[in-house]
């Protein structure tokens, strides 16, 4: 992405957190039925973990809800959800957003979307990306940090703002993201604040933020 490596002391993602609980053991999965956004991504995700991957939710033990071509139909991958709901099969997500932007201020589906609606359908979904704690868990544990010590920053209330409190992390809300409209030509900027997260039933952030510079 053009950022230089040396920035950086550690990357995680909710898919690596959930690389490391297989690996060690904590998920006893042994065979996964992937739902990707493109062929290979699975592939690419599993290696060294030595576990299969199947095409159907009926010969595997879970089901990697990975992501979601931005083309995909909407009941593209209703057969596998259906056969995870009818046979108690869990779902593992490792990206809860329902939808994600795209250029020209178009909006895609994305894997969240089928979970939530899983869930709603009394399936068994543990989900691994924000504002869910795995990856948090996994941040802290990756970097043996305390989570008094860590700063959430991020411009969604309903996930990063939201999963960084729930982690016992401090918060920073940048207003000119996700929720920019909302603060144009509006000088309270804490009255729109806690209208938002009011509607989005979140807490509020520790400190906020016109942009991230």
């Amino acid at each position: 992405m053009g950022f230089d490596g040396d920035l950086f002391e550690q990357v995680m993602t909710s898919g690596e957190a959930l690389y490391q609980d297989i690996a060690r053991g904590k998920l006893k999965h042994k065979k996964l039925c992937p739902i990707t956004g493109a062929a290979g991504d699975a592939e690419r995700w599993a290696e060294g973990l030595g576990i299969t991957l199947t095409n159907t939710a009926r010969s595997a033990d879970a089901v990697l809800l990975m992501g979601l071509p931005d083309s995909a139909a909407p009941d593209a991958f209703l057969k596998i959800m259906q056969d995870a709901l009818d046979h108690n099969i869990p779902v593992l997500c490792t990206n809860p957003d329902r939808a994600s932007p795209r250029a020209g201020n178009a909006v895609v589906v994305s894997p969240g979307a089928l979970a939530h609606d899983h869930v709603a359908c009394g399936g068994d979904v543990r989900f691994y990306g924000k504002p869910h704690l795995p990856v948090f868990h996994a941040i802290e544990a990756a970097l043996n940090v305390k989570p008094d010590r860590l700063l959430m920053v991020g411009d969604s209330l309903e996930h990063d703002i939201a999963g960084g409190y729930a982690a016992a992390w401090s918060t920073a809300f940048i207003r000119g993201g996700l929720h920019a409209a909302a603060f144009v030509n509006n000088g309270d900027v804490l009255a729109t604040l806690t209208q938002l997260a009011n509607h989005d039933a979140t807490a509020m952030p520790t400190f906020t933020l016109a942009h991230l510079e």
